[in-house]
């Protein structure tokens, strides 16, 4: 699956790189994506247990509305408990749910807050650290040609 996210983000050209090679992502794009992405695993994974529930046995899941609202519950870890699976095939859609859907939400909460918050951007940090970095290297090899020079004075 990641493969396939890299893969698209490249094509579309959802990052830029900058000088110093450091991958900058689109935050619209990545919360773009992730909501899509979401939508699609709600949408899915409710109608596969909607299918699975449907004639089951002391099955409370009567709609595709109840297994789009377990699947939402579902991913973010609320679960009322009003509708629940009883099928193997629908609990392992909920377990499924709960894996991508925590991750995904997670992601979008993450990106959320960063851009609320302000908090500090590493990379930011980590370019200007290298471009001191390179001004202090190009100072030393200066000095050190310098101390050279007065060497090889002394030596004479």
């Amino acid at each position: 699956m990641a493969i396939v996210v890299k893969s698209v983000m490249e094509k579309t050209g959802m990052y830029k790189i900058d000088e110093f090679g450091v991958v900058n992502y689109s935050v619209f794009a990545i919360a773009l994506f992730s909501i899509l992405a979401m939508t699609v695993l709600v949408c899915s994974l409710g109608y596969v247990t909607y299918l699975a529930e449907l004639g089951a046995e002391n099955a409370n899941i009567a709609n595709y509305t109840d297994a789009l609202w377990l699947m939402l519950m579902s991913s973010s870890t609320i679960g009322f408990g009003d509708h629940y699976p009883v099928t193997l095939v629908g609990r392992a859609m909920v377990l499924l749910m709960f894996v991508l859907g925590v991750g995904i939400l997670g992601g979008i909460g993450a990106i959320f807050a960063g851009k609320v918050f302000g908090f500090s951007d590493t990379n930011v940090k980590n370019r200007e650290l290298r471009k001191q970095n390179d001004q202090i290297l190009k100072k030393l090899i200066e000095l050190e040609a310098q101390l050279d020079k007065l060497t090889k004075k002394i030596t004479e």
